[in-house]
């Protein structure tokens, strides 16, 4: 059975679309405010539909998914720079969350920014992806469409993930799939190794490598142990999230420096700080000494509010 749906509220400058959806109800924001009125911001709005129409038109899995299960993801497309040949620069902000079971409240599973997309459009064009031949022969055309599929492949192993142990692993071998068969050329990046620490080959790296295994565990035990818990047994919930953070807290002993463990908790600690909340002392001291350590970001605030 597909996973129950994602909801997120997104309220950024720019325009946007939604409509009927296959598993994937995304919602498309194109920021251009950076770009000069020389250029023909129209194209921008064709290119808004365009990937509202890839996103959400194509069939992404095999399940049948109902209403109420299509996943809800906002992707904000940032254009940095454009040129006369058609070739845009731009960062990508990916957000996704699932709703908590018996409540109303949504547990983000992605907020992450992506800041080294370079493609080109020509407007009017088909964005179009096959899976098989994702190369293509324009390297900058396609790269927008794997990109977006990348991303699409990553929230659906997510949720799945959340839901069942292991449950995501084909999705991440589909994204997996995109980074081997990428395009290449001089101004794509972020498909490589070389290409940086916080990249899509690294996001990939680290949900399909053996080693970091027990990231998976940490997932389920988060989501479906945890935070779907939190309501019926405030105590037992609790306890999978601490051992979600000791499964982190190991991964980053055994492998420091990798990118999974700030991915995770991107847009997570407010939450975090609210479920320990309540914790017992001895119990709010443990899980602090390992969130400062495992969320640097966010370390004051761990330090402030869980003492």
């Amino acid at each position: 059975m597909p996973s129950k749906a994602l909801f997120f509220l997104f309220v950024l400058s720019g325009s946007w679309l939604i409509l009927p959806a296959q598993e994937i109800q995304a919602r498309i924001t194109i920021n251009s405010s950076r770009i000069s009125s020389q250029v023909d911001k129209k194209v921008f709005q064709t290119l808004q539909t365009a990937l509202h129409n890839f996103l959400n038109n194509r069939k992404w899995t095999t399940e049948a998914f109902q209403a109420n299960e299509k996943i809800n993801c906002n992707f904000l497309l940032n254009i940095t720079q454009a040129t006369d040949a058609n070739i845009y620069k731009a960062s990508l902000t990916i957000q996704a969350a699932r709703p908590v079971y018996n409540t109303s409240y949504e547990t983000p599973l992605i907020n992450f920014m992506d800041e080294a997309l370079t493609f080109k459009y020509v407007e009017y064009q088909p964005i179009e992806f096959n899976e098989n031949r994702i190369g293509g022969s324009d390297a900058l055309a396609s790269n927008l469409s794997a990109t977006f599929a990348f991303y699409i492949y990553i929230i659906l192993g997510l949720d799945y993930d959340s839901f069942t142990l292991r449950g995501g692993d084909a999705f991440f071998q589909k994204a997996q799939n995109v980074v081997n068969n990428s395009p290449e050329g001089r101004d794509v990046s972020g498909w490589r190794a070389f290409d940086g620490l916080r990249n899509r080959y690294w996001l990939m790296e680290n949900l399909t490598n053996n080693r970091y295994a027990l990231i998976h565990d940490a997932l389920y035990s988060y989501y479906r142990l945890g935070m779907d818990f939190m309501y019926e047994n405030e105590t037992a919930a609790r306890t999978a999230i601490m051992n979600t953070i000791s499964l982190l807290n190991t991964v980053n002993n055994d492998i420091p420096n990798s990118m999974i463990i700030p991915f995770f908790f991107q847009g997570k600690a407010n939450e975090i700080v609210r479920v320990f909340k309540k914790a017992p002392p001895e119990e709010k001291k443990q899980a602090q000494e390992m969130l400062v350590k495992l969320d640097i970001t966010n370390a004051n605030l761990y330090k402030q509010e869980l003492r």
